[in-house]
């Protein structure tokens, strides 16, 4: 495969995994700083990652938000739990398993933060009452 194939492979799974309104966004911030870096992800994170037929779509979803609860790089963090729930078919209660899981593993403190952040996502989108 060569990188105009892995590029296009790649705008497609990032806009089947996050949805064209996030990509669409992402793409109008596209300048000539930024350009590379973006086309490096298109290519690599979303073309040759994203798309290996190993674990299929779901479960990547699931390590990813857990990887960034981990990490605590929350704004990746809530983009994919936000794509999880409005792309990738997950529910509140997904997400809060999820959570859950992390919280023993990556400890209390992440997960605390975790959980304020996801139910922020969640009431963007109107899946969590007041």
């Amino acid at each position: 495969m060569d990188d105009n194939e892995r590029r296009a492979g790649g705008d497609t799974q990032r806009r089947k995994v996050l949805g064209n309104a996030w990509v669409d966004k992402s793409a109008a911030g596209r300048n000539s700083f930024n350009a590379d870096f973006l086309d490096l992800i298109t290519r690599y994170a979303w073309g040759e990652i994203w798309t290996r037929p190993h674990f299929e779509e779901r479960t990547r979803r699931v390590l990813v938000i857990g990887t960034m609860l981990a990490l605590g790089q929350w704004d990746e963090f809530r983009m994919h739990v936000r794509a999880a729930l409005t792309e990738g078919g997950f529910t509140a209660d997904d997400i809060k398993e999820i959570l859950l899981q992390q919280a023993i593993y990556c400890g209390v403190p992440a997960a605390n933060h975790a959980t304020k952040e996801a139910a922020a996502v969640l009431k963007e989108l109107g899946l969590l009452e007041s």
